[in-house]
């Protein structure tokens, strides 16, 4: 599965491939709004831009979906690097800066860090399909019985 490493809060997150980036942050606690954001955000709509990221390094900048023609219209003033997190599928596993417009006095030293140790290219945690029919009657099988051993307890 994708990671997503959270230069500031220093974490990293599993999500599914074309899991949106604001709601993979807000689901893990992640504080991705100044105040501002957080008494007036859009719920996720692209309009009210408060929900600045920025993708850290260049090369995993293909790593999210392509910008959408909100944030171009949007963001036509800001960095390339920068995206919002409501317009942003994770499609690879990423480094991101929430909150760049606030800065960060080590971002540099951080960033190193983060880039040193590897990310997971991507999907890495889907299962394997069964092959044949007898995979999906055994696996079917296996199920039966543990929830037969499981009705045996109670």
């Amino acid at each position: 599965m994708p990671v997503i490493r959270f230069l500031r809060e220093g974490c990293d997150v599993e999500c599914y491939p074309g899991e949106n980036l604001r709601e993979v942050a807000l689901r893990e606690g992640i504080q991705l709004y100044g105040l501002k954001g957080t008494l007036g955000n859009c719920g996720g709509c692209g309009q009210c831009i408060t929900c600045f990221v920025e993708v850290a390094d260049g090369a995993t900048a293909s790593a999210l979906s392509p910008r959408t023609a909100v944030e171009d219209q949007k963001l036509r003033r800001r960095p390339q690097g920068w995206r919002l997190a409501c317009q942003a599928l994770v499609q690879h596993s990423v480094v991101v800066l929430t909150r760049p417009q606030v800065g960060l006095p080590d971002k540099e030293a951080r960033l190193a860090a983060a880039l040193a140790s590897p990310l997971p290219a991507g999907p890495t945690s889907w299962p394997a399909p069964p092959e044949t029919e007898a995979e999906v009657e055994q696996e079917a099988g296996g199920e039966e019985a543990s929830s037969a051993a499981e009705e045996g307890r109670l």
